[in-house]
């Protein structure tokens, strides 16, 4: 399998080969993979910098935002020069500097449920970085149907999670059935959030993704694991799938098309 790599390849990847969990074959599955990273923001960018440098060959990335002066305290692929352009872009150029293996795909637009199953059906993997309940419900919806893994994070102030949603487990609607309603979390905006929090959940969704992707180690399926920055604590909290869950249930939906995303992104029961 060695031979399938490269030269270049062989010695940029040198720290993974020489591991029995990912050897040249890993590292194979790495290089053919795709994955679609849901936000190129603070959770988005070091999962983009860490699976690019895994050496994951393809990257889609979806953003509809544009780089901002205080994203700079976090958003770490991001830079001066970048103010002002597309995200997506952004992500791209700074890709294309790290890893010359890498093929990324831009999205420049706000995955919804009307885009959002076209877009994944692309991908092998889809990693979500969103800011936002009606993103994260979204994804985890089409996601379900179209069968994929989804690792999903999330941030506020100090404190941050992370799970992985896979086909057949639970889905994110078993761990949080409703969004809150809206207004009532504010955003990092109005709250303020730790620098380098969104650096220390996006290893931990990049090493989620990269273990589905070469098939290692336990996945955080049907657990969510809350960090706390202030106590420096993790805690793994398990969860179960829900039988009567509108998504991942016996009765499970088939399409996200007539779903009312707004408010609570509730679905109704037949």
């Amino acid at each position: 399998m060695s031979l399938s790599l490269d030269a270049d390849q062989l010695d940029r990847y040198s720290r993974h080969v020489i591991m029995d969990e990912v050897g040249p074959e890993g590292q194979k599955r790495l290089l053919e993979a795709n994955a679609l990273v849901v936000g190129a923001g603070g959770l988005g960018a070091p999962v983009i910098q860490y699976l690019a440098a895994a050496g994951v060959g393809t990257l889609g990335v979806v953003d509809d935002d544009v780089v901002e002066r205080s994203n700079l305290q976090r958003q770490v692929i991001h830079g001066d020069a970048d103010v002002g352009e597309s995200k997506v872009e952004s992500a791209a150029r700074y890709v294309d500097r790290l890893n010359p293996d890498i093929d990324v795909t831009t999205h420049e637009t706000r995955l919804d449920e009307e885009n959002a199953r076209d877009l994944l059906a692309e991908y092998d993997l889809v990693v979500d970085c969103a800011d936002n309940f009606r993103t994260r419900y979204v994804v985890n919806d089409a996601a379900r149907i179209e069968g994929l893994p989804v690792v999903h994070g999330a941030i506020y102030k100090f404190e941050g999670q992370a799970t992985t949603l896979v086909p057949g487990g639970p889905c994110y609607r078993c761990l949080f059935p409703e969004a809150p309603e809206p207004g009532t979390v504010p955003d990092c905006a109005a709250t303020g959030v730790l620098g380098v929090l969104p650096g220390t959940v996006g290893c931990i969704q990049a090493t989620e993704a990269i273990k589905l992707l070469i098939d290692a180690g336990e996945p955080l399926e049907g657990r969510v694991l809350f960090y706390d920055a202030m106590d420096m604590t993790f805690e793994s909290v398990p969860y179960r799938r829900n039988p009567d869950c509108p998504v991942c249930g016996e009765d499970g939906i088939e399409t996200i098309e007539g779903i009312d995303y707004s408010g609570g992104c509730r679905v109704d029961a037949d």
